[in-house]
């Protein structure tokens, strides 16, 4: 099945998308297509990723350039993708929160633990640290703080074990 994706993918986009080569197959999309590539994936009769299982973001440790993986389930199919974007903190990201409606939290969380907002989202804030929380805890470049409102915050890891 992958390679009829890549084919179907590649005629309709172009220099917008990449195959990975390696074991993992996933695509690599032109942040700036994302909604347009997105909505193809939803709504194409010969694919139709009609729900959206996981939105994962990533540190990719070179200075400011982030990552989030898409992954798309196809219930009619019963087949499996997971399409990538790679950008530089800066960048918008269109929210596809309207095509996936499941993509509302996870791009929320996206957001608390990352920092990466999301063009368009209809209720763009915290979903898991409280709204005065400073910093985003999955970065890599991440300091925890010492303290909270008063209270100490452990920062060893067996603490939480």
């Amino acid at each position: 099945m992958p390679n009829k994706i890549k084919d179907i993918l590649s005629k309709k986009f172009k220099d917008a998308i990449n195959f990975s080569e390696d074991q993992n197959c996933y695509f690599i999309l032109d942040a700036t297509k994302l909604e347009n590539i997105a909505t193809f994936l939803c709504n194409s009769k010969d694919l139709q990723y009609n729900y959206l299982m996981c939105l994962s973001a990533y540190d990719l440790g070179e200075s400011t350039k982030f990552g989030i993986a898409y992954n798309l389930y196809s219930t009619h199919f019963k087949h499996y993708i997971e399409i990538r974007i790679e950008f530089e903190e800066n960048c918008e990201i269109q929210s596809v929160s309207h095509i996936w409606k499941t993509a509302n939290w996870h791009e929320r969380e996206a957001f608390d633990l990352m920092g990466i907002e999301f063009k368009n989202h209809p209720d763009m804030k915290r979903i898991l640290l409280p709204e005065d929380w400073e910093g985003h805890p999955l970065r890599k470049d991440y300091k925890t703080p010492e303290y909270y409102k008063g209270m100490p915050v452990p920062k060893d890891k067996s603490y939480w074990e």
